[in-house]
């Protein structure tokens, strides 16, 4: 079962990739400073995904000018998402849930992805996003079962705009 709206969003600390190397990202250090928006993704390299970080990437400003930061999360190993950034363009900070264990406290992984392709690649998160306050608490949650379907950013920048 994925977070809901109201609950307080479950810590956590992953690996990113900087210029000066691997940096721990822990959530609760960044709880307070600014609003959050974190946007799970299956897997760099992908169209879709390569699409949505590319497009926020562009548009970063305006999420900052509704007081939020924008994080990045995917299974890949911080190197691969590293070089999927350089690659793209990608700006957004990107965080490595390599062990899927974020992806499954939040309640968004995959038992078996694409399983039409007979692939077994259990954990990969769903395309998701979760916006959480200054508080901690989650306020807007969308989980989407098909890898394809972008979250709802007109809805996720009206909540921002509210907060």
């Amino acid at each position: 079962m994925s977070i809901k709206v109201g609950d307080k969003a479950p810590d956590f600390t992953l690996v990113t990739k900087t210029a000066e190397g691997p940096k721990l990202f822990t959530l609760s250090e960044h709880i307070g400073s600014s609003n959050l928006l974190l946007l799970f993704v299956p897997m760099a390299f992908t169209g879709v995904c390569t699409t949505e970080f590319c497009d926020i990437s562009n548009g970063i400003a305006e999420y900052e000018a509704l007081d939020a930061k924008v994080i990045g999360i995917s299974g890949d190993n911080p190197f691969a998402q590293a070089a999927w950034a350089e690659k793209e363009g990608i700006t957004l900070p990107l965080l490595s849930d390599y062990e899927h264990a974020v992806a499954k406290a939040y309640g968004v992984a995959y038992e078996q992805f694409l399983p039409e392709a007979n692939l077994i690649m259990g954990g990969v998160p769903k395309r998701s996003a979760f916006v959480i306050d200054k508080t901690g608490t989650v306020r807007y949650a969308e989980v989407q079962e098909h890898p394809k379907d972008l979250p709802d950013f007109t809805a996720i920048k009206a909540v921002l705009k509210d907060l």
